[in-house]
């Protein structure tokens, strides 16, 4: 990746255009959700982008005009871990858009840190004894790349009162695809093994593809080894090149060079998904420019 590219990957996710802007809901942390620290992982931060989006399309009426969407790519900014216990409050709105295809900014901001369910406290993180929940803030700013498509899976154009639902939040309407991740590279002798990744019954959809966030646990599993990266803000790019099907064998590539860990999801030697975990610099953690729209340096889909 040269360092255009780099630059491009960490520019800052703009801010809604009001606190109105778009749709917003609510969602209690459980304990399902998070890693025996609390944190709020990145699978659980997917699954919540899924349910907010589905819920949009439900309450906009487009689930009728324009019911069928998939991910190229997700961008997640932790700027301030979400811990459990806590109530999130998620707002929604478009970022960019084409003909096809919109960027989907969600904000998730912690609301609510003291939870009813747990009035007798639970065991502090990293220690037996149990404490009371303690106040905790939360930030996390997430960009996903959204493609209009028909029941086949062939992109599809989006239809006119989905556009005009979508440009009330955004001027851009020439939206482009570029991409943020690297080329994967060849085996090396002195480079880590790949590993194996073993997929569950339960990491497909109803489409019978690996979904979108069970790819997100693979990160988290590599994160164990990596703990700097999510000590710091950070930024996980994830893009997803073709889909996962039942009976399929993965293996991991990953590299980690500096503060930059990348990883490849392979499938019979073909790249499923490619992976970023890079800090974010703290000014750019409070600018508004956005990666997404810049001019493709490869694989854009095509209108």
């Amino acid at each position: 990746m040269d360092d255009l590219d780099r630059g491009a990957s960490m520019h800052a996710l703009e801010p809604p255009p009001s606190p109105e802007a778009g749709f917003s809901t609510r969602r209690r942390v459980r304990t399902g959700d998070v890693d025996p620290q609390r944190r709020l992982r990145l699978d659980s931060v997917a699954r919540y982008l899924q349910d907010i989006a589905a819920d949009n399309l439900d309450a906009t009426g487009h689930a009728r005009t324009d019911p069928f969407w998939i991910v190229r790519r997700t961008v997640i900014d932790v700027i301030e871990p979400i811990s459990w216990p806590a109530t999130v409050g998620l707002q929604r709105w478009c970022s960019g858009l084409s003909s096809r295809w919109a960027n989907m900014r969600v904000r998730l901001t912690v609301e609510d840190s003291e939870n009813p369910e747990d009035p007798d406290g639970m065991p502090a993180p990293g220690t037996a004894a149990p404490g009371p929940p303690t106040p905790r803030g939360g930030l996390v700013e997430t960009e996903a790349f959204w493609i209009n498509v028909t029941a086949a899976g062939l992109p599809a154009r989006i239809s006119d009162s989905g556009m005009a639902s979508l440009a009330g939040t955004t001027d851009i309407h020439r939206l482009r695809w570029a991409g943020l991740t690297q080329d994967c590279p060849p085996e090396r002798p002195g480079e880590p093994q790949d590993r194996p990744h073993l997929l569950r019954s339960t990491d497909f959809d109803p489409l019978q593809h690996v979904n979108n966030a069970a790819y997100l646990a693979v990160v988290e599993d590599e994160l164990q080894q990596h703990a700097d990266l999510l000590q710091r803000r950070h930024r996980v790019v994830i893009e997803y090149l073709r889909p996962v099907t039942p009976g399929a064998t993965m293996t991991v590539r990953r590299r980690r060079g500096g503060d930059r860990l990348e990883l490849w999801l392979l499938v019979d030697g073909v790249v499923a998904a490619a992976v970023l975990v890079t800090p974010i610099p703290a000014a750019s953690a409070s600018t508004t420019a956005s990666a997404s729209t810049t001019a493709s340096v490869r694989d854009r889909p095509q209108e």
